[in-house]
């Protein structure tokens, strides 16, 4: 039987994380993860955060912490975070754990020996003022490239192209802000990426099912040939090199992060290593079917440079099977942005709304395709339209009705016919294409036929009117209830992936447990008599309340949600 892991992006340690990484890797991983536990399958999801590089070393200095202390005081507020949104990772680590720093370390030796590492003199900027050589996240300019005038000096956050320090234009410190730089000369390792493009690009071709933003992604970066890479930094705060005179250095950032997928793994089994084989899931796992999720930023380390470093090791690791990426969700204008302190933040947004609201309304407007844009008017939209006009009030006006006519239980009486045939038919197809769409990673086609199912519960009601029905025929009234709150159930199922929560309220009030069991599976028919006459039940409290035009006019102002 077929394993699941499931790996999100490592968010990066510097900050809240906003809604972009949140639907770029996170909440996605995180659908997929909690609708296959649901089918019964074996899953382990893993993420940590990702602590070490220069993000992290400016963040603390700016607190005014130690870069552990920040670290450490950080980890919980993401963690916490993350346990607000129902994001149900099996661990979630630190790429600062001893067992990073040991697997980084194995896999750099072994690098090394196979010769895939070499040590080079490299010319690096250094800041006279701040006395120091600046790693390539301490330098700050304007990227040839795009002429974005804030790019820092490994990557340009607007066009997405790598750079070194020195290639920027203008550069300063991002430390200082100075300009009195010169460029000096310093000892690295190198990756010896252009030793391995024909390795890494037989891999890539095994994999014509990946989506076309990650497959071209990858192939564009091949074609354009692939460049060795440095892989040490002239930094204290990182996993060390232990290497005779490499006593100074320690591996970047994008060497290490990737190899906490595995170290945490590792923190997850050494908990509990009577019960809990990491290694199984890692080496030689050959019933693993391995998923991660990212956004398009990430892809090319996840495609090139992470299966380059295992590639390279000559060791049977578990490479990814299927690599999911999104492209950027923006807001007003620009890009979310952590260093920019733009858009919504996690904290922000689970303070405004429950944390299902956000969940259904990023997943419904996911960033597959091309880049999106958030707007409080489009979020607005899509919870009053889809989930408390849709969802919410079939929920509720049903359960009150039954009530007040029935009684708190499901009603006797009556039978079924044709209609609610035609019903187990059309769900099965909805259910079939909801299936397929989960199983891949389709997350916007998935959401659209989670909403059309929500619709037909509308429809189905509208047509078998048990309010009116009632007034002539009871026992009629009293069939259409029973499927009527059947569907309940199967929403409250079929939902979960998306909308635990809620999810669960639906179940409690229902009196069941479906938490993690009873995905709906074979004919429809059946699933829409699960519940029996007798089967009591209580009403919720209205699931999703309506947003209103002064809501969305405040947060405006808040948030500078205006073009």
């Amino acid at each position: 039987m077929t394993r699941h892991l499931i790996t999100s992006a490592l968010p990066y340690i510097n900050g809240v994380k906003h809604l972009g990484n949140l639907i770029g890797s996170m909440l996605p991983s995180d659908l997929h993860a909690r609708y296959l536990r649901a089918r019964g399958e074996d899953v382990l999801f893993i993420c940590a955060t990702d602590e070490h590089g220069t993000p992290a070393e400016l963040a603390a200095r700016e607190a005014g912490l130690e870069v552990s202390q920040f670290c450490t005081e950080q980890h919980k507020v993401q963690a916490d975070l993350g346990a607000a949104f129902d994001l149900s990772f099996d661990y979630f680590g630190r790429s600062s754990s001893q067992q990073n720093k040991e697997l980084t370390q194995h896999f750099g030796k072994k690098l090394l020996e196979n010769g895939f590492i070499d040590e080079r003199i490299t010319r690096q900027i250094y800041s006279i003022d701040d006395d120091r050589f600046l790693p390539d996240r301490y330098v700050e300019g304007t990227c040839p490239h795009c002429d974005y005038d804030k790019a820092r000096g490994d990557q340009c956050e607007n066009c997405t192209r790598l750079l070194d320090p020195t290639d920027l234009l203008n550069p300063r410190s991002a430390v200082s802000g100075s300009t009195n730089l010169e460029v000096r000369e310093s000892r690295h390792l190198f990756l010896l990426q252009s030793k391995l493009s024909d390795e890494i690009r037989t891999w890539v071709n095994k994999h014509p099912e990946w989506p076309v933003l990650v497959s071209s992604i990858a192939l564009k970066w091949l074609d354009e040939g692939l460049h060795d890479r440095g892989i040490t930094r002239d930094l204290k705060w990182g996993v060390p090199v232990d290497m005779l005179g490499m006593e100074d250095k320690v591996y970047y950032v994008w060497f290490d992060a990737p190899i906490e997928y595995i170290a945490a793994t590792k923190e997850w089994a050494d908990e509990d290593p009577a019960n809990r084989d990491w290694k199984s899931w890692w080496y030689e796992a050959d019933d693993v079917r391995y998923v991660q999720v990212m956004a398009k930023d990430n892809v090319p380390f996840h495609t090139v440079t992470f299966p380059g470093t295992q590639l390279a090791s000559r060791e049977p690791w578990k490479m990814v099977d299927y690599i999911k990426g999104f492209n950027w969700l923006n807001y007003y204008g620009g890009k979310f942005s952590t260093s920019q302190k733009r858009g919504i933040f996690m904290s922000d947004a689970v303070e405004i709304m429950p944390s299902d609201y956000w969940r259904y309304y990023l997943l419904a407007n996911a960033p597959e395709t091309s880049d999106a844009s958030f707007t409080w008017d489009g979020f607005a939209g899509t919870v009053n339209k889809d989930l408390a006009d849709t969802l919410g009030n079939f929920v509720n006006r049903t359960l009150k009705f039954c009530s007040s006519k029935f009684g708190n239980a499901l009603p006797s009486g009556g039978e079924t016919g044709e209609r609610e045939q035609l019903l187990a038919k059309a769900l099965n197809e909805r259910l079939e294409n909801y299936n397929t769409h989960m199983d891949d990673l389709q997350v916007r086609k998935a959401m659209q036929e989670l909403r059309a199912i929500w619709v037909m519960g509308n429809e189905y009601l509208t047509e078998v009117a048990p309010w009116t029905v009632f007034k002539t025929d009871p026992d009629a009234a009293a069939a259409s209830l029973r499927i009527a709150i059947n569907l309940i159930r199967i929403f409250a199922v079929l939902s979960a992936p998306a909308i635990p929560a809620t999810s669960a309220k639906i179940s409690e009030a229902l009196g069941l447990d479906l938490a993690s069991k009873d995905w709906i599976e074979g004919d429809c028919a059946e699933a829409l008599n699960i519940l029996q006459a007798g089967h009591e039940f209580e009403i919720p409290d209205v699931l999703f309340r309506k947003i209103t035009d002064d809501e969305v006019g405040e947060w405006e102002l808040r948030f500078g949600g205006k073009e």
